[in-house]
């Protein structure tokens, strides 16, 4: 049975930054629907490094991935959201004016179908997933010798672990697995990296201490009857090749980021981005917006507390397609009394 559903706007990524404007929205009384590819909300953070701490969100000097995901979901509570997981936006259709923009927007999971006022891009990067290193039969052990994210940190206590990359999530998971692993091991093709400079010298005293090993060259081939992990065979420069021993490898190579359908939909894309203005987000179709690391503009910083900025100012000009009669006054939450009522503050 296909479901045919009709909102005030829908938001494609249930990432920190599409949640967080549910939040906006809500506070102008637009209702919204979100629809995810992944089977649960929170986007990369949920995902990638649910247990990552992060340290540049305001008022909170440190918070993990999925720390910040619960309480985006605490807060937009009161705004009763509805979710579509595990489902992929197959296609956009407009079916308005540029004065008053109406979209269908269908999945290809279930064939749910949604009539809507505006759509709000926040899909990070699209649909993506991770460069795996060109090792024969790799996949034999992934999932229980190798892992291409760190979604929960105790799974790896007490092992032998590898790490090979020489990036931000390289080196942040090389500092924060040290403390439980057996032994680990980073490894990168030369001794220079991609990340904050404070990480590679916290790496860099674990090795001087001879609390963790540090090794050149690249992977090989692995060891060990699958799909159990025994060791990792590596080369260097020179061509001579050597084994690590380990239980865990965790190759961080980073990510392929795919647009998927939203190439199709009649955005003027700029190196598999969305051009925005900065006033409102909004695209080059009137009342579809782009917020989060998937757009692009003059100064854009791939940060999670701009995209909360791009949500909120989003969320004025959507309410102008919602409310097309209703002047919007603005309020502060401190003295909204509708946002009051919701969270229960005032009778």
């Amino acid at each position: 049975m296909v479901d045919n559903i009709e909102t005030d706007v829908v938001i494609i990524g249930a990432g920190p930054v599409g949640l967080f404007a549910v939040f906006e929205l809500g506070l102008l009384d637009i209702k919204c629907h979100l629809i995810d590819i992944l089977p649960k909300v929170g986007g990369q953070c949920a995902e990638l490094y649910p247990e990552k701490p992060i340290y540049d969100i305001p008022g909170f000097p440190v918070v993990t991935g999925q720390g910040l995901v619960d309480n985006l979901m605490a807060q937009i509570e009161p705004f009763h959201p509805t979710f579509h997981l595990n489902e992929m936006v197959e296609s956009l259709e407009s079916i308005g004016t540029p004065e008053a923009p109406r979209f269908r927007v269908k999945t290809s999971e279930n064939g749910t179908t949604f009539t809507c006022k505006a759509v709000i891009i926040a899909a990070g990067g699209g649909s993506f997933q991770p460069k795996k290193p060109p090792i024969d039969n790799i996949e034999a052990y992934e999932g229980t010798g190798v892992f291409y994210a760190v979604r929960k940190m105790e799974m790896f206590r007490n092992r032998r672990v590898l790490i090979v990359g020489g990036g931000d999530s390289a080196l942040d998971w090389t500092v924060n697995l040290q403390p439980i692993a057996k032994r680990l091991t980073l490894l990168h093709r030369r001794d220079a990296f991609r990340a904050a400079p404070h990480t590679v010298e916290k790496m860099r005293s674990l090795v001087a201490a001879g609390d963790m090993d540090f090794h050149l060259g690249q992977v090989m081939g692995l060891k060990g009857e699958a799909p159990v992990l025994e060791g990792a065979v590596i080369r260097k420069d020179d061509g001579s090749e050597f084994l690590i021993e380990c239980d865990v490898m965790l190759p961080f190579f980073g990510l392929t980021m795919k647009l998927g359908p939203i190439a199709d939909w009649g955005l003027n894309l700029h190196e598999n981005l969305i051009p925005v203005d900065t006033e409102k987000f909004e695209t080059n179709v009137p009342g579809i917006f782009a917020i989060g690391d998937i757009n692009t503009y003059p100064g854009k910083l791939k940060l999670i507390l701009s995209g909360f900025h791009e949500g909120a100012l989003a969320a004025q000009k959507v309410h102008r397609y919602v409310y097309p009669e209703k002047k919007l006054l603005f309020q502060y939450t401190t003295s909204s009394t509708s946002l009051q009522k919701k969270l229960g503050v005032v009778a």
